[in-house]
């Protein structure tokens, strides 16, 4: 394909899903800055105890949305389009199957799973009623998060888009009129995230209006097989997002050793506004152009692809830092409605040493999501395993004993130079070079 066509389609799905995932953000730091006005650190430290609730649900839907994308692409190419929809009707099921398991977990384990988390004294309460609320969509949002990977590789990353800002503005509006006006207090900003997926599916049924579309469901029997190959492709997305609620969680315990829930609130900061969810966009928005490419065999095109996404990445990433360093103190005094001296200096020393892994980290999100697309799952996996646990897991063990908090912001960047280290001997060594 000629360049000036894969710049384009480049630009085409990498800005509609950057774009859908900055609505994301909005829609999670909409909760930090509502849930911060109406409940001060307190109630800040409790959204931070639920989240890695939250990303593990939402690590599932990727997992079966962008893995059921990626063989979606695949077979449908070699087999047809009729067996692209079975693995769509699959994925669906497989989707509704788990959000219910999950749904009756939160109606009989909430407060359980509040206390495994770490909350504690007051925050407990406020994390399981959000909790508590917050599992009973899960149905919505595994099914929306498997939808919207389908309907983007369907060739309509537009309508994703669209999806993914309803879906966010949506949940903004409420938090302000179920905190406030109504004052739900946090069981409002539980209900509030529930009800985006909601909006965002009521987008994305236009595409199955649409004339051009492909995607829909069929009756065809239960393929395991297909459904486990799309779990094995999906699987570093999975731990990516996972490894960010289970990282979240074990930050969250070795802060309340050292400083309490005050370093909790000034890390509920630096996690809700950290820009994963723009990284993540540019690799989902890579993903069914890397599919296809790969697909089709055009080596040049792919190449093209995981270059310009890798540039992009670091720019962004070079960015963003220059904001958070320049503007540390404005972003804090944001989320401090209490006005705690306490916590400005340790919240600036945080942001201001956590963001230097984005540096990095943009290019590991990037090419973990190229790896799989590649057919190259096991790579990517371990990539993901890498970051995720392997490396800052013993990181955030190690160095808080030597540096305290000092030691919990520096093991994210350590982390991921690491990481992208192995990355250059994993591609140097496999096909991708």
């Amino acid at each position: 394909m000629k360049h000036s066509a894969v710049s384009r389609q480049f630009a085409q799905y990498v800005s509609c899903n950057v774009l859908g995932m900055i609505g994301l953000s909005c829609y999670i730091l909409a909760d930090t800055f509502f849930v911060s006005k109406a409940m001060g650190s307190l109630g800040l430290a409790a959204l931070n105890f639920a989240i890695p609730l939250y990303s593990l649900i939402n690590a599932t839907g990727l997992m079966l949305g962008v893995g059921g994308a990626m063989q979606y692409t695949l077979v449908r190419s070699k087999e047809g389009i009729r067996h692209g929809n079975a693995i769509f009707t699959n994925l669906v099921l497989t989707a509704l199957s788990i959000g219910l398991l999950i749904f009756l977990l939160g109606l009989f384990a909430a407060p359980t799973l509040a206390t495994w988390l770490g909350a504690n004294g007051n925050a407990l309460s406020m994390t399981t009623s959000y909790l508590r609320i917050l599992m009973r969509f899960a149905p919505a949002f595994l099914l929306n998060q498997t939808t919207l990977a389908f309907v983007r590789n369907d060739g309509s990353p537009h309508i994703a888009m669209a999806a993914m800002l309803t879906g966010s503005f949506a949940n903004v509006i409420l938090d302000y009129v179920f905190m406030f006006p109504m004052k739900m207090g946090i069981s409002g900003a539980a209900i509030a995230t529930g009800f985006s997926p909601i909006f965002s599916l009521f987008v994305l049924s236009i595409h199955f209006f649409r004339k051009q579309h492909t995607l829909k469901l069929v009756r065809c029997r239960i393929l395991f097989r297909q459904i486990g190959r799309s779990m094995t492709l999906g699987l570093s997305s999975w731990i990516t997002e996972v490894a960010s609620g289970a990282v979240l969680l074990v930050f969250n315990l070795i802060i309340l050793r050292i400083t309490g829930n005050l370093g909790v609130a000034a890390y509920g900061i630096i996690a809700n506004i950290a820009p994963v969810a723009i990284f993540t966009g540019i690799a989902q928005g890579i993903q069914p152009l890397v599919s296809r490419f790969y697909s089709t065999g055009e080596a040049d095109s792919l190449k093209k692809v995981r270059n310009a996404a890798n540039l992009l990445a670091l720019f962004l990433a070079a960015a963003f830092y220059a904001v958070i360093f320049l503007f540390s103190d404005q972003v804090i005094a944001v989320f401090n409605s209490e006005h705690n001296t306490a916590l400005i200096p340790l919240a600036r020393e945080g942001l201001r040493l956590y963001f230097i892994g984005f540096f990095f980290a943009g290019i590991n999100i990037v090419m973990t999501a190229y790896l799989s697309a590649v057919e190259l799952p096991k790579q990517g996996t371990s990539l993901s395993l890498l970051r995720g646990a392997i490396l800052l897991v013993p990181l955030v063990l190690i160095l808080p004993q030597f540096l305290e908090m000092t030691g919990v912001w520096l093991s994210f960047p350590l982390c991921e130079l690491l990481t992208a280290g192995m990355l250059a001997l994993l591609l140097r060594r496999s096909r991708t070079a």
